[in-house]
């Protein structure tokens, strides 16, 4: 018996659509390999599994289901916010998804919807929200990536058109992006965090180079971009000139809960089935760190909705974003940790192919720490807690009012 709420006439009738939908155009759960991992050595292969989420998204958007809760002039559903929950709930017995694009559209829409005006956001929500139009993120660099707000890619306005100098990396899917949403230093004279302007940027422009980035798999899901004298139309700045903090506190909160949330099948699934197949549900102790994983991915999966829910609403989330962050970081090392000690050495580092279930869980082993390093790393968010839901003492700093080109950089 469930112990969801029971719906009310409207939303069993929204049920009843969304199961239809999905019954007619998803992908059953069973048809899918549980153990495939998003990391591909083989670029085609890369390609090819990104361009099946996003052709999955555009069958949302053609049936209606894209973006259930957005404003249906930008492309969504006009529906209420527990839309959004219904879908959600009905699409966890099938495996189609969106992949990355769910993941920008995630990150992106929200902000645009807060931020931008109402021209951009007529101009990029519908074809963002149909995966008509691929995104990636181009925030962290080189040297500013825990303390992002420190970053010194240039755009300096020349005329009509902002002119964009610097270096991006870990950009996710970049080289298969077709627009970009950067942060970039418009004004040094001003702090840190009061310098920074969102843009919107075209990744054909003259002047963008993206490197693929080669993880220790052999995929290339990372990226270094580098921007020389790329020119962006001053009408594609989101929110205030110099203001753009704003907008990317957004995106980050966003991304968070989006990570916390998590998506596909769950890891604990995955390690249930590694359990029986070596042996370990006989073990109480075994049983117990299965327990806690199930626990934290269920939490997490109610902090992220929660979060967007409040977002998409235009409320302050309902608590920090960190909060979910850190707890996820910490769920992939459990999930990796009782992968490689179910698995045992061969599954760790014997050979590749035809070995699904080792795939798996080689990728669990190489990605336990990813987490937390991408999207703010756990030292930062837990002072990220500390300090704005525990109300303690802030990190002695030299630098939050020292105008940006002052402050000593190596």
């Amino acid at each position: 018996m469930s112990d969801r709420p029971a719906d009310t006439p409207e939303q069993a009738e929204l049920r009843a659509a969304a199961r239809a939908f999905l019954t007619e155009h998803a992908e059953p759960r069973a048809e899918l390999n549980p153990w495939q991992v998003s990391g591909f050595p083989d670029d085609d292969e890369a390609r090819a599994y990104f361009e099946h989420g996003r052709a999955w998204q555009r069958t949302l958007a053609e049936h209606g289901w894209a973006a259930p809760t957005w404003p249906a002039e930008f492309g969504g559903g006009g529906q209420p916010t527990w839309a959004d929950r219904i879908l959600r709930e009905e699409s966890a017995d099938y495996g189609s998804h969106p992949g990355f694009i769910g993941a920008t559209i995630a990150m992106l829409g929200p902000t645009l919807l807060a931020h931008a005006t109402d021209d951009l956001k007529a101009r990029f929500l519908p074809s963002l929200v149909s995966g008509e139009v691929a995104w990636c993120q181009l925030f962290s660099e080189p040297g500013s990536g825990s303390d992002l707000a420190s970053l010194a890619t240039r755009a300096v306005l020349d005329g009509d058109e902002w002119v964009v100098d610097g270096q991006k990396v870990w950009n996710s899917c970049a080289q298969f992006a077709d627009w970009g949403f950067l942060l970039a230093r418009t004004d040094p004279d001003a702090p840190k965090h009061q310098g920074i302007t969102f843009l919107l940027v075209d990744m054909s422009s003259p002047g963008i180079e993206v490197r693929p980035l080669v993880q220790a798999n052999g995929s290339s899901h990372f990226n270094e971009v580098f921007l020389s004298g790329v020119r962006i139309p001053a009408d594609q700045v989101v929110g205030e000139v110099h203001g753009g903090w704003a907008a990317a506190r957004t995106v980050l909160a966003n991304e968070a809960a989006f990570i916390g949330r998590g998506g596909g099948a769950p890891a604990s699934d995955r390690l249930r089935d590694l359990a029986a197949r070596h042996g370990g549900l006989d073990d109480p102790t075994v049983r117990q760190r299965l327990a806690a994983i199930v626990s934290r991915e269920r939490l997490q999966d109610l902090m992220g909705q929660r979060i967007q829910a409040a977002v998409r609403n235009g409320q302050r989330p309902p608590f920090d974003p960190a909060l979910t962050k850190v707890m996820v970081a910490g769920t992939k090392v459990l999930t990796g940790n009782l992968a490689a000690e179910l698995a045992g050495p061969a599954a760790v580092a014997g050979p590749a192919d035809g070995d699904a279930r080792g795939t798996w869980v080689r990728a669990e082993v190489l990605n336990r720490f990813a987490i937390s390093i991408g999207g703010g790393t756990t030292e930062v968010q837990k002072n990220n807690l500390a300090e704005r839901s525990l109300g303690l003492p802030r990190e002695p700093g030299h630098d939050r009012d020292t105008a940006w080109k002052d402050v000593p950089r190596n």
